[in-house]
């Protein structure tokens, strides 16, 4: 059996994680699990190639408990009652769920009571966002950590692993290295297995950046000095359709479809329409569904023409932040304690209720707001694009809550 460099370099200990020091250095969360031998479950989320699998199984290693390990994507209910016996007969272990966001809410159900009563340390793996994808009741169980893209520094020290353990015949420079780490896309999978292409390229086991190029011309712009290349292009793309700049917008969701990351630019395309444009155009947030469901309907390349005139619409949309910014002031109070109990007159089942559908316009004036923050005001329209029609009555329901206070 053959087996893939990137396997052979798999880390069988935390110590041979590469990157991730926020996770795995000294004195940090998972360092100190092992340190004081306290597992506890928890969910590791990123783009693909950035170690989540490695952590998992080098952590799971130093712990030196029983683990199994299983993929959402073809596990049904009878393997996770399997996992189940299994951890009954070791006594505990660690159970290892690769894109555990594919795990339906009965199958996530499942793992509630195992992780509740110990049975199980649970250590999940998402490339999706755990707030969205995974359970709530799983969430409030398990930390959540988030694993950052390698830099192409660290990529590159992989590479050279690599050459001194497996491929010690290797004829190759640093500049062909930092080759294979920028084409990599911050993906240390793929750059083990461009490496290990390009050695088998040549009976002397050369490699040089012509040899590189020919297996893989992909172009280079997802890494940079810092390896935070990939979230700058995103960060780029949000900006620019902020700016109204139709042409940098265009620019950088063209990087994101060369690259092929649909899933990555739907995301932040949804993020945008209601972080940015929000209220002044509240159709876009249909709108933008439509491109996304035609876009994945063709696939690439010509999923480019649905994203192209959707990013246009969306960079040259009046804009506001308004509700954003509300939802935010309203969480921020939630945090801070600001609550209140819920009036009296609008609890369920209040006889003192008011049905506004009994009364003119259908508009009754009562108080909803608790009586703590009975007078805080969360939204402030502004007068962009259709947003102005929304401040309008915003304004005119204002003078009528004002007017019933008076009297």
């Amino acid at each position: 059996m053959i087996i893939p460099l990137a396997k052979k370099m798999e880390p069988k200990t935390l110590d041979d994680v590469l990157g991730q020091e926020n996770l795995t250095g000294k004195g940090k969360v998972l360092r100190n699990m092992v340190k004081f031998n306290h597992p506890f479950s928890f969910i590791l989320h990123g783009m693909p190639g950035t170690g989540k699998t490695s952590i998992a199984n080098a952590l799971a290693h130093d712990l030196n408990m029983k683990v199994k390990i299983i993929n959402a994507t073809d596990s049904s209910k009878k393997d996770l009652d399997i996992a189940r016996e299994e951890a009954k007969m070791y006594d505990g272990m660690i159970l290892i769920i690769d894109e555990i966001h594919r795990f339906n809410k009965d199958k996530q159900d499942i793992l509630l009571p195992m992780i509740e009563n110990g049975l199980i340390v649970l250590i999940g793996m998402t490339t999706e966002n755990p707030y969205h994808s995974i359970n709530p009741a799983i969430r409030s169980r398990c930390e959540i950590f988030e694993v950052e893209p390698l830099s192409e520094k660290d990529i590159v020290k992989g590479l050279k692993n690599a050459c001194k353990r497996e491929l010690t015949d290797i004829k190759i420079n640093d500049k062909s290295l930092k080759l294979i780490a920028k084409i990599s896309g911050n993906d240390l999978r793929s750059a083990y297995n461009l490496l290990e292409i390009a050695y088998m390229q040549k009976e002397n086991h050369e490699v040089n950046e012509d040899i590189i190029k020919t297996i893989n011309n992909k172009p280079v712009f997802f890494s940079d000095k810092s390896g935070d290349g990939h979230y700058n292009v995103m960060s780029a793309l949000q900006k620019s359709i902020r700016g109204s700049d139709v042409d940098a917008a265009l620019h950088y969701t063209a990087r994101l479809l060369t690259e092929g990351d649909l899933k990555t630019l739907e995301r932040r395309l949804s993020v945008i329409a209601y972080e940015d444009i929000g209220m002044a155009n509240p159709d876009i947030g249909v709108r933008l569904d439509a491109a996304i469901n035609a876009a994945e309907r063709v696939g690439l390349p010509e999923a480019i023409i649905p994203f192209g005139e959707i990013v246009c619409e969306m960079a040259l949309s009046p804009k506001s932040n308004s509700s954003y910014l509300g939802i935010n002031a309203a969480i921020d109070d939630i945090n801070k304690g600001n609550v209140g109990e819920v009036p009296r007159h609008i609890v369920k089942g209040s006889p003192d209720y008011k049905y506004p559908h009994d009364y003119p316009n259908d508009y009754v004036y009562q108080q909803y707001l608790p009586d703590k923050i009975k007078n805080v005001k969360y939204y402030t329209p502004k007068s962009n694009g259709y947003e102005i029609n929304y401040k309008e009555v915003y304004e005119r329901l204002e003078k009528i809550k004002e007017s019933h206070l008076k009297h």
